[in-house]
């Protein structure tokens, strides 16, 4: 497919072109000619007021249903909304049924994403789905195609498995992911321990959860000398303890969701069913400094942590109700109520190389890997303008900044 985008303002700071106004002609999925006032009649004119681009987004936490939940999300439906959402790349969970711990199940992930615009890396279980003491054939997924090794949102109470799995990868450079989380301490919590949950009569959990399995995690991480990924960080007294063992030389890597940075632990208040989440929201002084670190690179990058659920699973008493809320299209409007459009989009193209990916910049003879969006210009999110197949968004009734109009990637065009 040929395509010629128009007048485009180009944010990539690895690119020649960064913060000009340019036309992009592209021909099979590679960019052929930057510049202005182009002409090519036969190529599909793409043009838009205001329109921006950038290197295409990345997303390293994203949950969909299938196999097992299809009712909440096909893999082919959650990449057309990552694609309508601005994403090019994207992490996919191991919450499904099965869990991803064999080759033919990686085989099948990435089979369901062909013809997708939308790059699939799916994650693998770090143990085995019959066993929380026994690894999974780590070696073996990764060269099917895994991006890391992963329980999502189970934590790792067993450390000898960490300490195993870390020491285990290091020999062919695989990524372990441990959610910072202590089960123990968590006592069966809906939401953050502070002043709200005590109004509401609901149980908390406290920080210290968080922050008891980062030290432990960092301590076994050191021991072996391997590779951490530390997800969705929730409380501002983890961010010294990150930025303490970067500074001693370990190889750690972290993320936060968009819910953490946007809201607070008050969005509970009503009882509010989308808002209850993990980790939780927390105090505004967590979402701010969350924000800060995210800015200044000690949080290396940001999630949608999308999670679709059905109503069922959802809308039912608050302690009943499953964790998780989509994100994927609301990303990009949050972050701009936070940030500046260029740091937005740094950002939203951080994490690719923690992942393996290999960025693609704008300019002549790269393959075209491209966001395509306005800053300007606000939203209200409402039920009927949601493409998700679940609705249970956060972000309900919220007034986002910005315009999503799509991709341009594996040479293929998705707007909006």
């Amino acid at each position: 497919m040929n395509v010629l985008i128009k007048s485009a303002k180009i944010l990539d700071a690895s690119s020649p072109h960064h913060n000009t106004t340019q036309d992009i002609y592209i021909a099979d999925g590679v960019i052929q000619k930057v510049g202005k006032n182009l002409s090519f009649p036969d190529a599909k004119q793409i043009s838009f007021k205001n329109l921006h681009v950038s290197q295409g987004w990345f997303d390293s936490s994203v949950s969909f249903g299938e196999p097992g939940y299809e009712e909440r999300e096909t893999i082919a439906h959650g990449l057309e909304v990552a694609a309508r959402s601005g994403f090019t790349h994207i992490a996919l969970n191991t919450n499904t049924d099965p869990k991803p711990d064999s080759r033919a199940d990686i085989a099948f992930l990435l089979e369901q994403a062909n013809g997708s615009p939308v790059r699939l890396y799916p994650k693998a279980r770090i143990t085995t789905s019959g066993s929380e003491s026994k690894l999974a054939q780590l070696r073996e997924l990764q060269s099917t195609g895994a991006v890391c090794f992963s329980n999502h949102k189970s934590a790792l109470a067993n450390a000898n498995i960490l300490k195993l799995a870390l020491q285990y990868t290091h020999d062919f450079d695989g990524l372990v992911e441990s959610f910072a989380f202590n089960q123990d301490m968590a006592n069966g919590g809906v939401m953050h321990e502070g002043a709200v949950s005590t109004s509401l009569g609901l149980t908390g959990i406290p920080s210290v959860v968080e922050e008891m399995q980062i030290k432990r995690d960092l301590d076994i991480l050191k021991y072996t000398n391997g590779k951490l990924h530390i997800p969705t960080l929730s409380t501002k007294d983890a961010i010294p303890l990150i930025k303490q063992a970067k500074k001693a030389g370990l190889d750690v890597s972290t993320s936060v969701s968009v819910h953490n940075l946007f809201f607070t632990d008050k969005a509970l208040e009503g009882f509010n069913a989308n808002a209850k989440l993990l980790p939780p929201l927390r105090e505004q002084t967590d979402s701010k400094a969350l924000q800060k670190a995210l800015k200044d690179g000690t949080i290396d990058m940001v999630t949608s942590d999308h999670q679709p659920l059905n109503s069922e699973l959802k809308y039912v008493e608050l302690d009943l109700a499953h964790f998780g809320s989509i994100g994927l299209e609301h990303s990009f409007g949050c972050l701009l109520s936070m940030f500046d459009v260029a740091v937005v989009v740094d950002i939203l193209t951080r994490g690719k190389a923690r992942f393996g990916i290999t960025a693609s910049p704008i300019k002549e003879g790269a393959t075209a890997d491209i966001s395509l969006f306005a800053p300007d210009g606000k939203e209200t999110v409402t039920k009927a303008a949601i493409k998700s197949t679940s609705k249970n968004s956060l972000f309900m009734n919220q007034a986002l900044s910005g315009k999503i109009f799509g991709v341009i990637a594996q040479n293929k065009v998705r707007l909006a």
